[in-house]
This record gives C-alpha cells, structure tokens and sequence, in this order.
C-alpha cells in the first residue's frame, strides 16, 4: 500500500491511499483543482480514483465532494445517515452504503465511530495483505473497546490539533474553546500521545500527527508533547512526523 496525505487542518483535509487495485481519496476538503494538482504531482491520474471516504461532513472535509464527483464520478461509500445529511450529493447513484466495515474483495476497509459534532461521524483502518493504514481525526476521545482493533498497525494518521495550554490562553471564543475540548471535539497533543502509547506496537512504521490547528498549535509543540507523552510510557518511537495543510507528504509505502 501507498499513502499520501494531501492536506491536513482546518482549511481542508485529503489522504490518498493506494492498494493493488484501489486509488482512494479519504476526504474531499481543500477545493478540486489543488486535490487533482496533487495526484498528478504524485505520479497518479484523477480519473484512477475509484473509491472516496468521508469521514464526517464539515466543509474542511467534503468542499471538493460535489465537484470531483461530477468530473471523475468514482464510487462513495458512506453512512446512509451522513449521505442524507449532504444535501449537495443527494442525486449521486455511485453509492455504496456501508453499516460497519466495506468489503471491497481484496481489501477490507474497517470504519470506527468516532465522537465528534457531526452526523454518523467515522475513522477507518484499511487493510490489505496483512498491512494497515489507521486514519483517526476529528474526535474527541477515542472509545477503548476499539483499541483492540487499532493496535500495532503499520501507519497511523492521528489527530493532534491543539496544545491546551495555546488553546486555553488562545483567541478562540469561550463557546468554540469548549467545544474542541469537549468529547465531541478535537483530540489534543497531549491524548494523541496517550492514545499512541496503547496503539504502538512492533508493527508500526510511521505516524503522523494531523489536522494540527494554525492557532492552537505548531508541529514543534505537537511533536515534543506527543514523543515526551511516550517517552513517559517507555516507547522509544522516533519516527513521528506533521502533516500541514498546504503541502503534500511524503509517499509512503508498505
């Protein structure tokens, strides 16, 4: 497998994934042009999109949904609780509604709820061959009968969005202050390094800490928190890294 994160943070968010004989898009954020400029920088053709994910519905994750799918037309696969709620994609019949995991024959694609303050909200482990991507963003906690499930995966792109100390002190209203800190919220720097301490195992390869707030947040911040967090819980894991949310990433493959 391949992965490729296009754009990560509140203007926009996008992953490429490729396996055999997928090329999927998890998230539609930032607009099409930057999203299509992106896979062709990377070697890979817009029309070789065959399946997009979505994780919730907020703008920075679905604003280049509607108009990639009228161009390219690429199956969804979607909540039907979430596809009702978009109302901007309520004609498209490439659909494939899914409850728990999509079976897609030579990979399976295991979705999560994740807790957050939008409709049938998900993250996703992809699989193939014995490999594994984790995607886990926009939550506020992660629910411990899955850690089972996420535990000692190759790749995984985790949300650290905020330090709370910035956050607190911040500029951010008292209202919005509450609400990413709250359970349906943002994970911060300090629980994505908790979080990572329970998942890490002798399998992982990579992680990278996503959807890092400009204001509440910098990848200095994030990546001290999160390797002092493990280094507490005696995980001596180097290999840390911020997704940013106007340049793409690295190619990774595994």
């Amino acid at each position: 497998m391949k992965v490729c994160i296009f754009a990560s943070g509140s203007k926009g968010n996008c992953t490429y994934i490729e396996t055999k004989n997928h090329h999927i898009l998890l998230d539609m954020g930032k607009n099409k042009k930057y999203i299509v400029d992106s896979l062709k920088a990377i070697g890979v053709d817009p029309k070789a999109i065959d399946i997009i994910l979505i994780s919730h519905g907020h703008a920075d994750h679905i604003s280049a949904l509607e108009s990639f799918l009228k161009r390219y037309k690429p199956k969804v696969c979607i909540p039907k609780e979430m596809f009702d709620s978009l109302e901007n994609i309520s004609d498209y019949d490439n659909t494939l509604f899914y409850t728990d995991n999509i079976d897609l024959g030579d990979i399976v694609i295991k979705t999560i709820k994740s807790s957050h303050n939008a409709i049938a909200s998900r993250n996703f482990i992809i699989e193939e061959d014995g490999t594994s991507i984790v995607q886990i963003t926009d939550t506020g906690y992660i629910k411990s009968k899955y850690f089972n499930i996420l535990k000692n995966r190759d790749i995984y792109l985790i949300e650290s969005n905020h330090d709370i100390e910035m956050l607190t002190h911040g500029p951010y209203p008292e209202w919005l202050k509450r609400r990413v800190l709250s359970d349906e919220g943002h994970l911060s720097n300090q629980a994505s390094g908790f979080y990572l301490s329970k998942l890490i195992g002798d399998k992982t390869k990579k992680v990278y800490l996503m959807h890092l707030s400009e204001i509440n947040n910098n990848s200095d911040i994030a990546l001290e928190t999160v390797k002092s967090v493990l280094s507490e819980y005696d995980i001596p894991f180097e290999d840390i890294k911020c997704a940013e949310q106007d340049n793409i990433s690295e190619v990774i493959e595994i």
